[in-house]
């Protein structure tokens, strides 16, 4: 069992503010971890109303990997372990972003309930052990985070949707994480095909966990949208136009959306649209 660093912090947004600020990946994630434990004890409180200065250079990351345009990533063949590996570090990169992105939900809105805080460190928590599996993972197979290059396309979207809870809530969990929900079962059967066991196991615990992490967005999305008695389809599709979202493209998972509390009239509109490509 992985041992967990001391962390001793005052307050829950400003940790998870310091947390983010943190440019070494393992530490990030070993720390967020136990921040998320110090949380379930009851040992940290959250102050809910300031509103946080915002620090230069948000998200601390590392000087590797190099971030490029997506298209500029490349691809390599599964058949051959750097080809795996490849993919591999292109999922450990999805999770490290993650957490970056869980830790800013927790310091950056102000205002929200309390449980609002306590699901996003949660989330933040899991997707740092994601990150933890899969770095382990890629070791294993000769290489570590940062050997190959990577895009920024996940924090684009925090940075678009920086300003406004609600759109946060439709464009990232809703929207970006979801699309994992879809793509996740086909990457495991490729990593399966080819041998490797281990790889396709640490899939099957990410989609268990980001089904939750979905939820988690649909809830908050839900809530914001009752609270400013706004309708949640028409303003998911104004918020997507508004941010310019990715177009969402099927095969759609559909069962592992509907248990991430997405609605059949929110289903058959994506179904819909993704048709229309």
């Amino acid at each position: 069992m992985t041992r967990l660093p001391s962390f001793q912090p005052q307050e829950l947004r400003a940790a998870a503010l310091a947390l983010l600020c943190e440019t070494d990946p393992q530490p990030k994630a070993l720390r967020t971890r136990a921040l998320h434990a110090q949380w379930l004890a009851g040992e940290l409180p959250v102050d809910t109303v300031p509103v946080l200065a915002e620090p230069a250079q948000l998200p601390g990351r590392p000087v590797r990997p190099a971030l490029v345009p997506p298209r500029e990533v490349g691809r390599r063949a599964m058949t051959t372990v750097e080809g795996r590996a490849a993919l591999v570090h292109a999922l450990a990169h999805i999770e490290f972003n993650a957490i970056n992105l869980a830790l800013d939900a927790v310091w950056r809105f102000a205002g929200m309930p309390h449980a609002f805080y306590g699901d996003w460190l949660k989330v933040a928590a899991e997707e740092a052990l994601h990150f933890t599996l899969l770095d382990d993972h890629l070791r294993t197979l000769g290489h570590g985070y940062g050997d190959f290059n990577a895009h920024n396309s996940l924090w684009e979207m925090a940075e678009k949707t920086a300003g406004d809870v609600t759109a946060r809530m439709a464009l990232v969990p809703r929207t970006l994480e979801a699309r994992g929900l879809d793509a996740t079962p086909a990457v495991r059967a490729k990593l399966a095909q080819v041998g490797d066991a281990g790889a396709a196991a640490i899939l099957d615990i990410i989609l268990r966990d980001e089904v939750g992490h979905v939820a988690i967005g649909n809830h908050w999305y839900r809530w914001l949208c009752e609270r400013d008695g706004i309708d949640p389809v028409s303003t998911y599709a104004e918020l997507a136009l508004r941010h310019k979202a990715p177009s969402l493209r099927g095969p759609f998972n559909l069962d592992a959306r509907r248990a991430a509390g997405f609605s059949e009239e929110e289903l058959a509109v994506l179904e819909a649209a993704g048709q229309l490509q």
